[in-house]
């Protein structure tokens, strides 16, 4: 007898969706597993059209689904790796699994970062895209985004905005192509560190659930695993109370002992973006390495650090 199939909870947006769909077929082909998806509001699904950081900031768009794992409504969690908190854990569930990570990048829809007009407006939700944008770009004036993708990048050519910033993983996934060129600037991670966690997934469940985290095994990939590792390390130092514009981004380079070296590069910056400060380090301990690049930073910053100055 076919063992039950996995439940796999899921926000609603297309993106959402067609995370959930790639578990799916990841499940199919390397399990033999069917799964069926189950679609949970979350927070920040239902407050849209307020700022993030008025709604509550990284977590909006877990803890429901995290609650339908919990609830035994569905068998796996299935996130942005961006969305999860790095600072807290939610008992009885476990990260079990990262698949193979997508784009990191982040990237300019609606033209280039060389061919915007002086003065153009661009819009992004995120003080971290902003801030490290401006510092490429002193002239550009930015507005406030959120929503699906569909509603982003419609806001190409709309009120005054001459472009729009995005992860490129939400739009290679969504199967998205400039209309003509010069309108996609898929930005290198030196300009433009990326959120912790973009690009990758990662799927939770109970656990004491051993056939699902069996399950799961076959899907994660130990280089995106350990990088995400990392990032959350870095993020993590730096506490849950964090609202400042933060960036860090994992990469597993070959030798540095089990599975690669892990090199990590973090930026941070002020709430006004005056001041951008970065930092890399190479280890091998993922973790490690990613606490530690935070500490230095916040070394550089504790003059205006919320915590005050950091010995």
């Amino acid at each position: 007898m076919a063992p039950a199939p996995l439940r796999l909870a899921t926000r609603g947006s297309p993106l959402a969706r067609w995370q959930a769909a790639h578990v799916a077929g990841l499940l199919a082909d390397l399990t033999g597993r069917a799964s069926e998806v189950v679609v949970v509001e979350t927070t920040g699904d239902r407050d849209r059209d307020v700022p993030l950081e008025e709604v509550g900031g990284q977590g909006i768009f877990v803890k429901e689904v995290q609650q339908a794992v919990l609830d035994g409504r569905a068998d796996v969690a299935v996130h942005s790796a961006k969305d999860l908190p790095a600072s807290t854990s939610v008992p009885g569930l476990v990260l079990a699994a990262v698949p193979v990570r997508g784009d990191r990048r982040d990237a300019l829809v609606g033209a280039t970062v060389a061919t915007l007009p002086p003065g153009s407006t661009v819009a992004t939700g995120s003080a971290r895209r902003r801030v490290q944008l401006a510092a490429l770009r002193p002239d550009l004036g930015f507005v406030p985004l959120r929503g699906n993708l569909g509603t982003r990048l419609a806001r190409v050519g709309t009120g005054g905005v001459a472009a729009v910033l995005v992860a490129q993983a939400a739009l290679d996934r969504l199967s998205w192509r400039p209309e003509g060129p010069g309108l996609h600037d898929v930005l290198d991670v030196e300009a433009m560190v990326p959120q912790v966690g973009q690009g990758a997934l990662a799927l939770e469940c109970r656990g004491a659930d051993a056939p699902v985290l069996d399950a799961l095994a076959r899907l994660d990939d130990e280089p995106s695993h350990r990088e995400l590792v990392a990032e959350r390390a870095f993020l993590a130092q730096l506490g849950g109370g964090c609202t400042l514009p933060v960036g860090a981004t994992a990469t597993v380079r070959p030798g540095g002992g089990e599975g690669g070296g892990v090199s990590v590069l973090g930026v941070l910056a002020d709430a006004g973006g005056h001041t951008v400060v970065r930092e890399t380090m190479t280890g091998a301990d993922p973790a490690a390495v990613g606490a530690e690049v935070a500490r230095r930073l916040l070394g550089e910053v504790g003059r205006w650090w919320p915590g005050g100055p950091v010995a």
